[in-house]
């Protein structure tokens, strides 16, 4: 499979240098430790934010960076989609017989990104038995959900900041309040922030999707078994998205580099 020889080709190349891989992964790992550790020091002081324990906020924190730190690893190449741009490095890929979606996907991965994913894998380790939810299977299933759920969303969000590339050359820095920031919003029930966020984060940018409501269900706070498929609704985000990325596609003008 011709995805599979990218994916081989870019680790490969990645791994030349061992131990600069290593210590990325490293340092990758660290920084989201520091959130980790806010958190429980936060904790130490008080026992609950807005009823929810410790081990409750640590099943969102993980399950949203392990959803947006897997996205950042293999859909990287909308993320830097800007320079593909500025480097003319687009008109190749517009020439070549494949789509334009796949050699944008391949174009970049960043493997060191799996040293968030890994601290999150942990942390989710840690919370599943701390958390005192009885763990059956439809528990079990909506914790998929969410992460597929998730990944879904933050792919449609890295899609959309690639789209307002071809309007603007450089993508819109307003558009990290809704990747980092979502990632930040991300480690605490989005109940905590007030209706109007909630709301926006529900309607417009469908974060509470994957994260909030599905996460009611799992800690036994609502009774609605249809919180197990709600995060797979972040697969709709991806079709207006997809559309605006179209849209700029058929607007571009060659840089002429």
């Amino acid at each position: 499979m011709l995805y599979k020889r990218y994916l081989s080709m870019l680790l490969k190349s990645q791994l030349q240098y061992k131990a600069s891989f290593v210590m990325t992964t490293i340092g990758q790992f660290l920084v989201s430790f520091t959130t980790f550790l806010s958190m429980y020091f936060m904790f130490m002081r008080f026992n609950a934010v807005d009823g929810y324990t410790f081990a409750e906020v640590l099943l969102c924190f993980s399950v949203v960076l392990m959803a947006f730190s897997f996205t950042e690893c293999f859909v990287r190449g909308f993320d830097v989609f800007p320079r593909l741009i500025r480097t003319g490095e687009l008109d190749r890929i517009l020439v070549r017989p494949r789509s334009v979606v796949f050699q944008v996907l391949t174009s970049t991965m960043e493997f060191s990104r799996f040293g968030r994913f890994f601290q999150a894998v942990l942390v989710l380790g840690y919370a599943i038995p701390a958390s005192g939810v009885v763990w059956t299977w439809d528990r079990l299933l909506t914790l998929l959900t969410m992460f597929i759920g998730g990944t879904a969303v933050f792919s449609g969000l890295f899609i959309l900041y690639a789209g307002f590339s071809f309007f603007t050359i450089d993508g819109l820095e307003f558009m990290n309040i809704f990747t980092d920031g979502s990632r930040e919003f991300g480690k605490y029930p989005l109940s905590i922030y007030g209706e109007g966020v909630l709301k926006l984060l529900t309607y417009v940018i469908p974060i509470a999707v994957f994260q909030y409501y599905p996460f009611l269900y799992l800690i036994g706070r609502t009774d609605n078994r249809w919180m197990m498929v709600l995060p797979l609704v972040g697969f709709l985000f991806l079709i207006p998205c997809y559309a605006f990325f179209r849209l700029g596609l058929s607007k571009y003008q060659s840089t002429g580099s």
